[in-house]
Protein backbone atom coordinates (compact mmCIF):
# COMPACT_ATOMS: atom_id res chain seq x y z
CA UNK A 1 0.00 0.00 0.00
CA UNK A 2 1.44 3.21 -1.50
CA UNK A 3 1.21 6.14 -3.83
CA UNK A 4 4.13 8.80 -4.32
CA UNK A 5 8.04 7.92 -5.59
CA UNK A 6 8.98 7.38 -1.64
CA UNK A 7 7.06 3.88 -1.84
CA UNK A 8 8.52 2.69 -5.21
CA UNK A 9 11.68 1.18 -4.33
CA UNK A 10 9.78 -0.69 -1.11
CA UNK A 11 7.76 -2.26 -3.93
CA UNK A 12 10.51 -3.43 -6.20
CA UNK A 13 12.80 -4.50 -3.34
CA UNK A 14 9.75 -6.84 -1.89
CA UNK A 15 9.78 -8.44 -5.89
CA UNK A 16 13.78 -8.92 -5.92
CA UNK A 17 13.50 -10.45 -2.57
CA UNK A 18 11.24 -12.68 -3.75
CA UNK A 19 8.24 -12.01 -1.53
CA UNK A 20 5.15 -12.69 -3.72
CA UNK A 21 3.14 -9.09 -3.69
CA UNK A 22 -0.35 -10.07 -4.06
CA UNK A 23 -1.93 -6.82 -5.06
CA UNK A 24 -1.35 -3.26 -4.91
CA UNK A 25 -3.49 -0.38 -3.11
CA UNK A 26 -2.29 3.11 -3.87
CA UNK A 27 -4.71 6.53 -4.33
CA UNK A 28 -7.15 6.89 -6.92
CA UNK A 29 -5.58 8.65 -10.54
CA UNK A 30 -5.11 12.29 -9.67
CA UNK A 31 -5.07 15.51 -12.27
CA UNK A 32 -1.43 16.16 -12.32
CA UNK A 33 0.77 18.08 -14.60
CA UNK A 34 0.28 21.23 -17.08
CA UNK A 35 -2.34 19.71 -18.46
CA UNK A 36 -4.11 18.33 -14.96
CA UNK A 37 -5.27 15.15 -16.59
CA UNK A 38 -5.62 12.42 -14.59
CA UNK A 39 -2.77 10.58 -14.05
CA UNK A 40 -1.58 7.26 -11.65
CA UNK A 41 0.79 7.22 -8.99
CA UNK A 42 4.29 6.46 -9.11
CA UNK A 43 3.62 3.27 -7.27
CA UNK A 44 0.62 2.27 -9.94
CA UNK A 45 2.75 2.54 -12.54
CA UNK A 46 5.49 0.12 -11.16
CA UNK A 47 3.05 -2.50 -10.01
CA UNK A 48 1.32 -2.31 -13.50
CA UNK A 49 5.39 -2.77 -15.10
CA UNK A 50 5.84 -5.69 -12.54
CA UNK A 51 1.96 -7.16 -13.93
CA UNK A 52 0.53 -6.97 -10.24
CA UNK A 53 -3.17 -6.31 -9.38
CA UNK A 54 -3.73 -2.75 -8.77
CA UNK A 55 -6.54 -1.62 -6.27
CA UNK A 56 -7.64 1.59 -5.91
CA UNK A 57 -10.64 2.71 -3.62
CA UNK A 58 -11.57 6.55 -2.98
CA UNK A 59 -11.98 4.60 0.84
CA UNK A 60 -10.30 2.13 2.11
CA UNK A 61 -13.09 1.88 4.78
CA UNK A 62 -15.27 0.82 1.67
CA UNK A 63 -16.41 -2.71 2.84
CA UNK A 64 -16.54 -4.18 -0.76
CA UNK A 65 -12.18 -3.09 -0.63
CA UNK A 66 -11.68 -4.46 2.81
CA UNK A 67 -13.60 -7.60 1.73
CA UNK A 68 -11.29 -7.99 -1.61
CA UNK A 69 -8.46 -7.45 0.82
CA UNK A 70 -9.65 -10.59 2.84
CA UNK A 71 -10.07 -12.35 -0.40
CA UNK A 72 -6.47 -11.87 -0.61
CA UNK A 73 -5.43 -13.59 2.37
CA UNK A 74 -2.17 -11.57 3.13
CA UNK A 75 0.29 -12.57 5.44
CA UNK A 76 1.38 -8.42 5.47
CA UNK A 77 -0.24 -5.31 4.69
CA UNK A 78 2.73 -3.13 3.93
CA UNK A 79 2.17 0.52 4.06
CA UNK A 80 4.74 3.07 2.61
CA UNK A 81 3.31 6.80 2.17
CA UNK A 82 -0.05 5.55 1.18
CA UNK A 83 -1.85 8.29 2.14
CA UNK A 84 -5.19 6.93 3.87
CA UNK A 85 -5.33 6.08 7.47
CA UNK A 86 -6.32 2.30 8.01
CA UNK A 87 -9.31 1.30 10.13
CA UNK A 88 -8.97 -1.69 12.44
CA UNK A 89 -10.97 -3.80 10.18
CA UNK A 90 -8.42 -3.75 7.61
CA UNK A 91 -5.40 -3.80 10.31
CA UNK A 92 -7.07 -7.14 11.22
CA UNK A 93 -6.80 -8.66 8.24
CA UNK A 94 -3.11 -9.78 7.38
CA UNK A 95 -2.27 -13.37 9.16
CA UNK A 96 1.51 -11.70 10.37
CA UNK A 97 1.04 -7.85 10.38
CA UNK A 98 0.27 -4.47 9.14
CA UNK A 99 3.84 -2.70 8.89
CA UNK A 100 4.52 0.74 8.14
CA UNK A 101 7.96 1.94 6.48
CA UNK A 102 7.87 5.22 8.27
CA UNK A 103 10.35 8.06 7.43
CA UNK A 104 11.94 9.11 10.74
CA UNK A 105 13.57 7.35 13.87
CA UNK A 106 10.42 7.01 16.05
CA UNK A 107 8.72 8.41 18.06
CA UNK A 108 10.24 11.80 16.61
CA UNK A 109 8.16 12.87 13.86
CA UNK A 110 5.01 11.06 13.98
CA UNK A 111 2.47 12.14 10.71
CA UNK A 112 2.15 12.64 7.25
CA UNK A 113 5.80 14.64 6.72
CA UNK A 114 8.53 13.43 8.92
CA UNK A 115 11.02 14.29 6.20
CA UNK A 116 10.08 17.90 5.93
CA UNK A 117 9.96 18.78 8.97
CA UNK A 118 12.99 16.91 10.36
CA UNK A 119 14.80 19.62 7.84
CA UNK A 120 12.88 22.44 8.95
CA UNK A 121 13.56 21.91 12.48
CA UNK A 122 17.65 22.10 11.61
CA UNK A 123 18.23 18.38 12.59
CA UNK A 124 21.03 16.65 11.39
CA UNK A 125 19.92 12.87 11.74
CA UNK A 126 16.91 11.19 10.69
CA UNK A 127 16.46 7.54 9.37
CA UNK A 128 13.67 4.58 8.41
CA UNK A 129 11.47 2.95 10.95
CA UNK A 130 9.54 -0.39 10.27
CA UNK A 131 6.90 -0.55 13.01
CA UNK A 132 4.06 -2.71 13.49
CA UNK A 133 0.43 -0.53 12.94
CA UNK A 134 -2.11 0.00 15.29
CA UNK A 135 -5.14 2.33 15.62
CA UNK A 136 -3.12 5.21 16.62
CA UNK A 137 -0.84 7.94 14.03
CA UNK A 138 3.05 5.80 13.66
CA UNK A 139 2.11 4.91 17.94
CA UNK A 140 2.73 0.93 17.36
CA UNK A 141 5.84 -0.91 18.26
CA UNK A 142 8.83 -0.90 16.43
CA UNK A 143 10.29 -3.69 14.48
CA UNK A 144 14.16 -2.09 12.96
CA UNK A 145 15.38 1.40 12.88
CA UNK A 146 18.31 2.36 11.14
CA UNK A 147 19.83 6.16 11.35
CA UNK A 148 20.45 8.44 8.14
CA UNK A 149 22.55 11.88 8.55
CA UNK A 150 21.03 14.72 6.89
CA UNK A 151 23.47 16.98 4.80
CA UNK A 152 24.31 20.77 6.02
CA UNK A 153 22.65 21.94 2.83
CA UNK A 154 20.51 18.92 1.98
CA UNK A 155 17.28 19.34 0.87
CA UNK A 156 14.04 17.28 0.55
CA UNK A 157 14.05 16.59 -2.98
CA UNK A 158 17.99 15.56 -2.26
CA UNK A 159 16.96 13.48 1.05
CA UNK A 160 13.76 11.74 -0.08
CA UNK A 161 15.00 9.19 -2.72
CA UNK A 162 18.13 8.26 0.06
CA UNK A 163 15.31 7.84 2.28
CA UNK A 164 13.23 5.83 -0.24
CA UNK A 165 16.31 3.43 -0.57
CA UNK A 166 16.86 3.34 3.45
CA UNK A 167 13.43 2.73 3.49
CA UNK A 168 13.32 -0.60 1.35
CA UNK A 169 16.61 -1.97 2.57
CA UNK A 170 15.15 -1.57 6.25
CA UNK A 171 11.64 -3.13 5.12
CA UNK A 172 13.16 -6.61 3.80
CA UNK A 173 15.63 -6.56 6.19
CA UNK A 174 12.69 -6.37 8.59
CA UNK A 175 10.34 -9.27 6.87
CA UNK A 176 13.44 -11.19 6.89
CA UNK A 177 14.34 -11.74 10.56
CA UNK A 178 11.03 -11.41 11.61
CA UNK A 179 10.42 -14.33 9.43
CA UNK A 180 13.94 -15.84 11.20
CA UNK A 181 12.31 -15.39 14.42
CA UNK A 182 15.67 -12.30 15.06
CA UNK A 183 13.49 -9.41 16.03
CA UNK A 184 10.42 -8.70 17.82
CA UNK A 185 7.80 -5.56 17.99
CA UNK A 186 9.02 -3.19 20.65
CA UNK A 187 7.19 -0.51 22.30
CA UNK A 188 8.15 2.99 21.22
CA UNK A 189 9.34 4.85 24.01
CA UNK A 190 7.81 7.32 25.86
CA UNK A 191 10.17 10.04 25.68
CA UNK A 192 11.04 11.98 22.23
CA UNK A 193 7.46 12.04 20.95
CA UNK A 194 7.10 14.96 18.29
CA UNK A 195 4.75 15.27 15.35
CA UNK A 196 5.03 15.97 11.82
CA UNK A 197 2.02 17.30 10.74
CA UNK A 198 0.97 17.92 6.78
CA UNK A 199 2.46 21.40 5.33
CA UNK A 200 -0.08 23.37 4.83
CA UNK A 201 -0.04 25.62 1.52
CA UNK A 202 0.62 28.82 4.01
CA UNK A 203 3.91 27.67 5.42
CA UNK A 204 5.33 28.48 2.24
CA UNK A 205 5.25 32.14 2.36
CA UNK A 206 8.45 33.74 4.21
CA UNK A 207 8.09 35.96 7.53
CA UNK A 208 11.22 37.42 7.38
CA UNK A 209 11.23 38.20 11.11
CA UNK A 210 11.93 34.84 11.17
CA UNK A 211 15.27 33.66 12.20
CA UNK A 212 18.11 33.15 9.42
CA UNK A 213 18.75 29.46 10.31
CA UNK A 214 14.91 28.77 10.72
CA UNK A 215 14.49 30.22 7.32
CA UNK A 216 16.94 28.33 5.31
CA UNK A 217 15.51 25.08 7.30
CA UNK A 218 12.26 25.96 5.56
CA UNK A 219 13.70 26.51 2.12
CA UNK A 220 15.10 23.37 2.06
CA UNK A 221 12.14 21.67 3.77
CA UNK A 222 9.99 23.13 0.53
CA UNK A 223 13.02 22.23 -1.94
CA UNK A 224 11.54 21.57 -4.74
CA UNK A 225 8.34 21.71 -3.28
CA UNK A 226 5.97 23.77 -3.12
CA UNK A 227 8.76 26.57 -2.77
CA UNK A 228 8.88 28.80 -0.45
CA UNK A 229 8.18 32.41 -1.23
CA UNK A 230 8.30 36.02 -0.96
CA UNK A 231 6.69 39.07 -2.65
CA UNK A 232 8.32 41.38 -5.27
CA UNK A 233 6.80 43.80 -7.41
CA UNK A 234 3.83 42.44 -7.25
CA UNK A 235 4.52 38.81 -7.80
CA UNK A 236 5.31 35.22 -6.11
CA UNK A 237 9.50 34.91 -5.96
CA UNK A 238 10.46 31.74 -4.80
CA UNK A 239 13.37 31.18 -3.23
CA UNK A 240 15.71 28.35 -2.92
CA UNK A 241 19.45 27.08 -2.08
CA UNK A 242 19.42 29.16 1.15
CA UNK A 243 23.18 29.78 3.08
CA UNK A 244 24.20 31.63 6.09
CA UNK A 245 26.73 34.24 5.16
CA UNK A 246 27.31 35.05 8.78
CA UNK A 247 28.18 38.29 9.38
CA UNK A 248 26.41 40.95 12.22
CA UNK A 249 22.52 41.53 12.97
CA UNK A 250 21.76 43.69 9.99
CA UNK A 251 20.55 46.91 10.89
CA UNK A 252 18.22 47.28 8.01
CA UNK A 253 14.19 46.13 8.40
CA UNK A 254 13.31 42.14 8.10
CA UNK A 255 12.88 41.45 4.55
CA UNK A 256 15.80 44.52 3.04
CA UNK A 257 17.91 43.29 0.63
CA UNK A 258 21.47 43.51 1.78
CA UNK A 259 23.58 42.48 -1.66
CA UNK A 260 22.73 40.81 -4.79
CA UNK A 261 25.17 39.60 -7.20
CA UNK A 262 27.40 36.58 -8.41
CA UNK A 263 27.65 34.82 -5.13
CA UNK A 264 23.29 35.14 -4.52
CA UNK A 265 20.94 37.75 -2.74
CA UNK A 266 21.76 38.28 0.80
CA UNK A 267 18.87 39.75 2.58
CA UNK A 268 18.11 41.15 5.96
CA UNK A 269 16.38 38.46 8.24
CA UNK A 270 15.13 39.11 11.83
CA UNK A 271 18.60 38.07 14.09
CA UNK A 272 21.08 37.46 10.77
CA UNK A 273 21.46 37.88 6.89
CA UNK A 274 19.62 35.27 4.71
CA UNK A 275 22.01 34.18 1.59
CA UNK A 276 19.67 32.87 -1.22
CA UNK A 277 21.00 31.42 -4.42
CA UNK A 278 18.62 30.63 -6.42
CA UNK A 279 15.22 32.42 -7.84
CA UNK A 280 12.00 31.72 -9.64
CA UNK A 281 9.68 33.93 -10.97
CA UNK A 282 5.74 32.62 -11.69
CA UNK A 283 5.78 30.26 -15.16
CA UNK A 284 9.82 30.78 -15.05
CA UNK A 285 12.53 28.33 -14.63
CA UNK A 286 14.91 28.47 -11.40
CA UNK A 287 18.02 30.36 -12.24
CA UNK A 288 21.22 30.97 -10.57
CA UNK A 289 20.64 34.56 -8.84
CA UNK A 290 23.58 36.19 -11.24
CA UNK A 291 21.56 34.60 -14.14
CA UNK A 292 18.01 36.27 -12.83
CA UNK A 293 19.67 39.46 -12.20
CA UNK A 294 20.79 40.09 -15.87
CA UNK A 295 16.66 40.29 -16.78
CA UNK A 296 15.33 41.72 -13.22
CA UNK A 297 17.80 44.10 -11.06
CA UNK A 298 17.12 43.62 -7.43
CA UNK A 299 18.80 46.47 -5.95
CA UNK A 300 20.07 47.00 -2.37
CA UNK A 301 17.44 48.02 -0.29
CA UNK A 302 14.74 47.20 -1.94
CA UNK A 303 11.78 45.41 0.36
CA UNK A 304 10.42 42.11 0.30
CA UNK A 305 7.24 41.28 1.42
CA UNK A 306 6.06 38.34 3.30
Amino acid sequence: MGTPEFAVPSLEALLRRGHRVAAVVTQPDRPRGRGRAPRPSPVKEAATRAGIEVLQPESVRDPAFIARVRELAPDFLVVAAYGQILPEALLAVPRRHPVNVHASLLPAYRGAAPIQWAILNGETETGITLMVMDRGMDTGPVLLQRALEIGPDETFGELLPRMARLGAEVLVEGLDRLAAGEIQPMPQPGEGISLAPPIRPEMARVDWHTPAARLAGLLRALDPRPGAYTTWAGERLRLFRPFLPGGPAPTAPPGTVLSAGADGLVVAAADAPLGIRELQRPGGRRLPVADFLRGRPLAPGTRLSP
